[in-house]
């Protein structure tokens, strides 16, 4: 005998149809501020979390694919667009020739610091304008629960808030 499915109450569906919502609404609206700069949302968050690792650190590859929830292929991906563009340099590390370091070049600090204000205004009018302080709380409580549980399955994803965000 198969087991019954655990059908989603009222409550689950009208949050699981109001995430979908966002993810397919919200997501290509916030995309609209990096398209006509060739770049997608990932890519502009790789660039903030290495902004924010300072440009004389750099950050591990595989710390940085943690850090984002992303495979090391995606990364890798990612990384040769933001090098090609001179937003990025990657290189060996000098203590460690197998592990690779990341860097915001001053290009990447520079378009980053550009489209970072109205990329803040985008989230907060697609999300947190529509929220008051206790329903932002609750919404960060809830989505870093899942998030969290979701990072579980990317070796080296940090357990707590993942990026730092501008």
């Amino acid at each position: 005998m198969r087991d019954e499915p655990r059908w989603l109450d009222d409550t689950e569906r009208r949050a699981w149809l109001s995430l979908l919502a966002v993810v397919l609404v919200g997501f290509p609206e916030l995309e609209r501020t990096f398209r006509p700069h060739g770049l997608v949302h990932v890519e502009y968050g790789l660039l903030a979390a290495l902004s924010d690792a300072g440009a004389d650190a750099g950050l591990r590859l595989s710390d940085l694919a943690g850090q984002m929830n992303m495979s090391p292929s995606r990364l890798s991906h990612r990384m040769r667009k933001l090098v090609e563009l001179g937003y990025v340099d990657v290189a060996p590390d000098p203590c460690d020739g197998r592990v690779s370091i990341a860097r915001v070049t001053a290009a990447g600090r520079a378009f980053a610091e550009q489209v970072a204000p109205a990329h803040v205004g985008d989230v907060r009018r697609l999300i947190f304008d529509h929220l008051d302080e206790a329903q932002t709380a609750a919404f960060a409580d809830a989505l870093e629960a899942v998030a969290r549980k979701l990072g579980d399955s990317c070796p080296g994803a940090p357990k707590g808030p993942s990026v730092p965000y501008k």
